[in-house]
């Protein structure tokens, strides 16, 4: 039997969003960067002109807003990953502005939000066929998930890796700068005294540093036609 939920953890630019979509897709399940809800609640709080600085209010928003996640429909094939709801609102774009990008790292510190919120990847995992992306997931979010993926690369091939994709974009972009913010973020993760940035205990690692992306797709795709308890 196929896993029906499966986590993958693992720092910035190791790969792991481009694995969890590929699975998604191969599988036909839902693919979701668990990120999207940090930026739901923080939209909501923009949205509502809550002070993003009162940890009380922006918890209690968290805790009463219902925010679900769903694959894109028919009419919605513009490029998105997924489709985010908050209250039945459809916001996924909304979460991509850039008011929303200097307030949510904040927010997602909070502890009140981030147990909010695991409270709802639970209750979308619980739906089944979900590859859930985030840098908790199999160690808090989903602790049971039937496939747990530790998805690495060295810091100098992710940071590699995101010059290559701003100047893609036709962004300017410092390699050097780049490095410094992914190790510095590195150490803020593993350090971290809630949910800290590690492998669950079986969780298969996947290093990406020197791995083709044909290759590496290859081997996740063994990883879940490989046999699973039912």
């Amino acid at each position: 039997m196929k896993p029906q939920t499966i986590a993958i953890d693992g720092p910035a630019a190791s790969g792991k969003s481009t694995i969890g979509y590929h699975l998604a897709r191969y599988l036909g399940y839902l693919y979701l960067d668990t990120g999207a809800l940090y930026r739901a609640v923080t939209w909501a709080v923009l949205q509502r002109g809550v002070p993003i600085e009162d940890e009380g209010a922006v918890t209690a928003l968290a805790e009463a807003l219902h925010i679900d996640a769903v694959s894109p429909r028919p009419q919605e094939q513009d490029g998105r990953q997924y489709t985010i709801l908050v209250e039945g609102e459809d916001v996924t774009w909304a979460l991509r502005s850039a008011a929303v990008d200097a307030a949510v790292s904040p927010v997602s510190t909070y502890p009140g939000v981030r147990a909010a919120l695991t409270a709802q990847m639970r209750a979308i995992a619980r739906r089944g066929q979900v590859v859930m992306v985030g840098r908790d997931i199999g160690t808090v979010v989903l602790p049971d998930a039937d496939l747990k993926l530790y998805v690495v690369a060295s810091a100098e091939v992710r940071a590699a890796r995101r010059f290559q994709e701003l100047v893609a974009r036709g962004q300017s972009a410092s390699y050097e700068a780049i490095l410094q913010n992914i190790r510095t973020r590195d150490a803020i993760d593993s350090s971290r005294q809630s949910a800290p940035l590690r492998p669950a205990p079986d969780a298969i690692i996947l290093d990406t540093t020197d791995l083709p992306l044909e290759q590496m797709l290859r081997r996740v795709e063994q990883l879940v036609e490989a046999p699973h308890p039912a």
